[in-house]
């Protein structure tokens, strides 16, 4: 179909959209996962901002009138390698939105699915995803654990799952069922998720390897983890940080990591699947075990979370990340205006 036909029937295409189920990715829980609006208009602004951007689409509402549409998507690394830019989109151009619309019909604020420019360029958040690798014998191949890695696609949703079926204390039920997500949120603050919820961030993470230490950063809030390979205990100051602290030793090629004194967090943020919001205790312990894949294409994390104060069972899980050395670690700044606006609205 060519661009004007486009145009002329998108309308029609609207209302039919507005019923089609799509799979919920988003993590907020103000978004309808079950319906995609279509929505033809024009373009009047767009802010390329973290941890979200946002597209605002002029179309017309159901009387005709003109009406602006919030359009959230993803924060920029994720954009800017699934190919977007600052100037992807000017005021005044012609586009085609997909989105999943805010569970409050009154607003006209949604989540961005797709973006469809006048020219027929499709435009989507996460689109350079391995949620298909290539043959493996043309993935790139890591020789240590030095570099820049990307999450498995499928682990993200394994992982909540896992998450929301775990057996909790009453302690943890009471305060999942306090928790509200518009004013305890630690995104709201830009702070980042501890473990486990940190292994699953779907950003782009970076591990350096120094002589007494391995570091890997996560771009979702410059989260960063030091875990300590010189044979040192864990620290006798007992301070209790966010990501907490951790000490590592090889077994062959193995890195096992202990991880303690975590810092009081309502993570992880998504809850959808159950026990949102239930806290890290003083007593979380976590354990890792990281090592490459026979192919060197992937790292491969197996983890056990204890925590009693919360957790009336240990949590184990396995996890994957990619190789990934063609993506440039962008991090990121986060904006606690825009931060607050993503979860307080």
């Amino acid at each position: 179909m060519s661009p004007l036909n486009r145009w002329r029937s998108a309308a029609a295409l609207a209302a039919l959209c507005a019923a089609m189920p799509a799979t919920a990715h988003h993590s907020a829980k103000i978004f309808d996962p079950d319906t995609v609006l279509a929505l033809p208009g024009t373009v009047t602004r767009f802010s390329w901002t973290n941890p979200h951007t946002y597209i605002y689409v002029e179309t017309l509402g159901e009387g005709g009138e003109p009406v602006e549409w919030e359009l959230e998507t993803d924060a920029i690394p994720i954009l800017v390698r699934s190919g977007w830019s600052r100037d992807s989109f000017m005021p005044g151009e012609r586009v085609l939105v997909r989105a999943r619309p805010d569970r409050n019909r009154e607003r006209h604020h949604a989540l961005l699915v797709s973006i469809e420019k006048a020219d027929g360029t499709v435009m989507s958040a996460r689109s350079y995803f391995l949620a298909r690798p290539d043959d493996p014998s043309t993935l790139p191949r890591a020789t240590d654990f030095a570099g820049r890695w990307e999450l498995r696609f499928e682990d993200y949703a394994r992982f909540y799952a896992a998450w929301g079926a775990l057996a909790v204390t009453e302690k943890a039920a009471a305060a999942s069922a306090a928790y509200d997500v518009r004013l305890d949120s630690p995104a709201a603050q830009c702070i980042a998720p501890p473990l486990p919820a940190i292994l699953v961030a779907p950003y782009l993470n970076e591990i350096e390897i120094r002589e007494d230490a391995i570091v890997i950063r996560n771009e979702r809030f410059n989260a960063e983890r030091i875990i300590y390979t010189d044979g040192r205990g864990h620290s006798e100051t007992r301070m209790r940080t966010n990501q907490g602290h951790s000490i590592g030793r090889w077994e062959g090629d193995t890195l096992v990591v202990d991880t303690m004194l975590f810092a009081d967090n309502r993570a992880p943020i998504s809850g959808q699947q159950g026990n949102e919001g239930v806290p890290s205790g003083a007593a979380k312990h976590a354990v890792e075990r990281m090592r490459l894949s026979e192919d060197r294409t992937r790292l491969q994390i197996d983890f056990v979370i204890e925590d009693s104060e919360y957790f009336a069972e240990p949590l184990s899980g396995h996890v994957e990340w990619y190789y990934s050395p063609q993506f440039e670690y962008l991090g990121f700044g986060c904006d606690p205006e825009i931060s607050r606006r993503y979860t307080l609205q």
